[in-house]
């Protein structure tokens, strides 16, 4: 019986060793290569099937993140977002020799490169409370000290957050920002694998120039924002 519904997980420089292939949302994945390309897929998945079912949704969200990094570790990827199927094995093979000269360009480009998430959590001005037994003027002075020292704090923590801006995408000129929305922001990064003790540093020196900021550097990921 001819194979169809085949999910795909990534793309990649068909590989010229063996790599350890992971058990995919429920059976084994495989290569599919054309044009020096390969696809990471599992045949027989039914996206339908699964988005009717939000139990097996989440476990399919959820060895997909897994597939992609195991194979990450392994070498060099172009990550695709959830979801991504192709309904034949020719309708695969027939995206692979149409984009097979834009997808080894990308490979080269992030060749030995992660993507890392720079986290910006804006920090809170730890103030006394204000009861009202202080008297009237006084209580309403202290009020608009307060208001005037949260607005100072406020500008002081956004022209941190834009210093910073400048100053990381001067370094990484293909960082993506995330302006602050709610609870934080963030920057994505990325870095040649072999520079992450020099990243580290730099984390250091970020944080402590943005004291009105908590700032997270995460794990080394599959360059999901720069593809």
């Amino acid at each position: 019986m001819e194979l169809s519904n085949f999910y795909t997980y990534a793309f990649l420089l068909t590989p010229a060793t063996v790599l350890e292939l992971p058990v995919g949302i429920g059976d084994m994945v495989l290569l599919i290569s054309h044009a020096g390309v390969s696809a990471l897929v599992e045949p027989e998945v039914s996206s339908e099937s699964l988005q009717n079912d939000d139990e097996r949704l989440i476990q399919a969200v959820l060895s997909h993140d897994r597939v992609v990094c195991e194979l990450f570790r392994q070498t060099t990827i172009l990550p695709l977002r959830f979801g991504t199927s192709f309904a034949s094995k020719e309708s695969l093979l027939t995206h692979l020799e149409s984009h097979a000269e834009e997808y080894l360009e990308k490979l080269r480009q992030l060749n030995g490169k992660a993507e890392y998430m720079l986290k910006f959590i804006p920090r809170t001005l730890d103030e006394p409370n204000i009861t009202p037994e202080a008297g009237g003027r006084q209580y309403f002075l202290a009020k608009k000290q307060r208001y005037q020292t949260q607005q100072d704090f406020q500008i002081a923590q956004t022209a941190e957050w834009d210093r910073a801006v400048h100053l990381i995408t001067q370094i990484y000129k293909s960082a993506i920002v995330v302006q602050p929305e709610g609870e934080d922001a963030r920057i994505y990064l990325l870095v040649s694998r072999q520079d992450e003790p020099l990243l580290a540093e730099q984390f250091l020196a970020w944080q402590k120039a943005c004291s009105r900021w908590e700032l997270q550097l995460g794990l080394a990921l599959p360059p999901y924002h720069f593809i």
